[in-house]
């Protein structure tokens, strides 16, 4: 298939680029900048240099494709408006059409849950409360739209691997991110990817797939993986240090991604966050 692909030379985007590529779908790459369009040519796609706040650009774009997968992302503050642009585009393109959109969400608009599904009541905080909206009005669109929810993205050292080897210090215990009892729902960015081209090309449309491996650590772990001295920190101290982000991280959640693997038959297989930590520590 001919694929549009957002976020190409971003953390989850560049991976998935690899894995469209590796399955012989032929890949339009949508970037800011001319450094950006060097980067995906060079990892097999077409970069065109474009503004994704442009709907009406983006779906002219978007109407000399097959499919399309979304995981660009703005800033914090635009995240709301440049998801809003890319969703009216896709609306506009692609209803009625049976073209197939992949779109990123994030699991962390349930809240805390034990047990997290697709059904799971959503209960989002600050930093996703715009997410329901839209992914609800691309869900009930005449767009063949599929939604991942993905958990917390690891793998290769970076994302939240490196951010919590960063917090280590040679002195003094590691700091943990508030009490360290609550669970992350976690995810290796290449089973991740494997996941979106698997959505892309078989996925029926009109629903959401959550994206874990099911290993569901505590951050307690994740600190001992790491360090044999760690310290919890208050809710009010983690909240302070990392604002909205510290709020999404002090969520305790638990899932499974059974629909993924029961329905599409992804089946994660990259080394858990706990290992990889692990491994980052004895190096």
């Amino acid at each position: 298939m001919k694929i549009l692909l957002t976020g190409a030379t971003g953390y989850i985007g560049s991976a998935v680029l690899d894995r469209l590529v590796a399955a012989g779908h032929n890949v339009t790459a949508i970037v800011r900048s001319q450094q950006s369009s060097l980067r995906a040519t060079d990892s097999g796609a077409t970069a065109v240099i474009g503004d994704l706040f442009d709907s009406a650009w983006l779906s002219a774009e978007l109407r000399g494709h097959d499919a399309a997968i979304h995981t660009a992302a703005g800033s914090d503050e635009r995240d709301a408006q440049l998801n809003a642009a890319v969703i009216d585009a896709i609306i506009d393109a692609f209803a009625g059409t049976n073209k197939a959109f992949v779109h990123t969400g994030g699991i962390w608009t349930y809240g805390s849950n034990p047990s997290i599904s697709e059904t799971s009541v959503l209960a989002p905080i600050a930093i996703t409360g715009w997410r329901p909206e839209g992914e609800s009005r691309l869900l009930g669109s005449e767009v063949k739209a599929t939604v991942i929810q993905p958990g917390i993205v690891y793998g290769h050292g970076r994302g939240i691997s490196a951010m919590l080897a960063g917090a280590a210090v040679e002195d003094g215990p590691l700091p943990l991110i508030g009490s360290g009892d609550q669970h992350w729902t976690t995810v290796h960015v290449d089973d991740l990817a494997d996941l979106y081209v698997r959505a892309v090309e078989q996925a029926p449309g009109g629903q959401s797939y959550i994206a874990v491996s099911g290993q569901n650590p505590t951050v307690r772990e994740l600190g001992e993986a790491l360090s044999d001295d760690v310290a919890p920190e208050s809710d009010d101290a983690t909240i302070g240090r990392l604002g909205a982000f510290g709020e999404a991280l002090l969520l305790d959640q638990q899932a499974t991604g059974e629909r993924a693997r029961t329905e599409l038959g992804w089946l994660p297989t990259r080394p858990s966050l706990v290992d990889e930590l692990r491994a980052t520590s004895a190096a």
